[in-house]
């Protein structure tokens, strides 16, 4: 008997498009942002450490081409007869010329066993024109869009540097969904200032949007960021979320986002040597499994409700 769907999840979206395995290769091509270069500001997200999320193997000095074959070398030991997509994910990856940007996707997918790209970037740097390339390039490959939104409120989006609007955000998901390019939404849960029932009403905002993926996690305290400087001083403070308290937030909005939409991840754990707060000592798949749990017993309950 097939375990019961709890949520749509990456896996499952994923075999929409391939009838086969394929895993992502992080790619850092070297790009910045408008809100670090002085474009839009200066110093970038407040909470920001590109080092908690780049592998190893992702660095810019590497090339795009060497990057993805180590990436492939790492993966292949587990994987061995899986293809692969190249994720641009460290900083703004469209925030460059189209000649430039042109040039830096097609050597990712003229790269063996490179079936699709997935970008991430900001809802304020996706012109027309970028899409215009992303439609037709999709046609031929898997393309995908995932944006960086954090949070549905602008005085969040003010407070922690982001330098743009929900209404970019959810003018950008339309645009890009309105060209039948597969769309995705970055979102962090207890940022500063944020209330329970701020974060619910994220969660309703997001599911009214036609995105495909969602990711969610926890807002990490990482030493170096200008936030941990003002959580130090007081200036701001933060929610240090035991377990309990998080997956309770995590399944609110499980109840929240529709099967349409497959949500890829709800946490992130950053190096040790980094990482502030919180500290759960639970691998990612550890989360999960405690998560599931949750709310299978959650599903039990109602149904002897009812």
């Amino acid at each position: 008997m097939a375990e019961e769907q709890l949520y749509t999840d990456f896996a499952a979206f994923l075999r929409r498009f391939f009838p086969f395995k394929v895993q992502k290769i992080s790619i850092n091509a070297g790009f910045t942002c408008p809100n670090r270069d002085g474009s839009k500001g200066v110093g970038g997200c407040t909470y920001c450490n590109n080092q908690t999320f780049n592998p190893d193997y992702c660095k810019p000095s590497k090339g795009i081409a060497a990057q993805i074959e180590e990436g492939k070398q790492f993966f292949a030991r587990k994987y061995p007869h899986t293809k692969y997509l190249a994720y641009f994910q460290a900083y703004t990856n469209t925030y460059a010329d189209i000649d430039t940007l042109r040039d830096m996707y097609n050597e990712a997918l003229a790269q063996p066993d490179v079936v699709g790209i997935i970008i991430g970037t900001r809802p304020d740097c996706m012109p027309d024109t970028l899409l215009d390339y992303l439609e037709s390039l999709s046609r031929t490959h898997f393309v995908m869009v995932e944006y960086g939104v954090e949070t549905s409120h602008d005085s969040t989006l003010k407070t922690i540097n982001r330098g743009h609007s929900w209404a970019e955000s959810v003018e950008a998901i339309r645009r890009t969904h309105a060209r039948g390019i597969p769309v995705g939404a970055h979102l962090i849960l207890g940022l500063p200032g944020e209330t329970t029932e701020d974060m619910v009403e994220t969660a309703r905002r997001v599911a009214q949007l036609p995105l495909d993926t969602i990711k969610i996690h926890q807002l990490q305290l990482i030493r170096g960021t200008r936030l941990a400087k003002q959580v130090a001083d007081g200036s701001l403070s933060v929610i240090n979320w035991t377990v309990e308290e998080y997956i309770k937030m995590c399944a609110r909005w499980v109840e929240i986002i529709p099967s349409t939409i497959a949500i890829e991840r709800f946490v992130s754990q950053s190096p040790s040597h980094l990482l502030i707060s919180p500290k759960w000592g639970l691998k990612n798949y550890e989360f999960t499994h405690l998560l599931h749990n949750r709310l299978k017993k959650s599903r039990e309950l109602r149904r002897e409700r009812d």
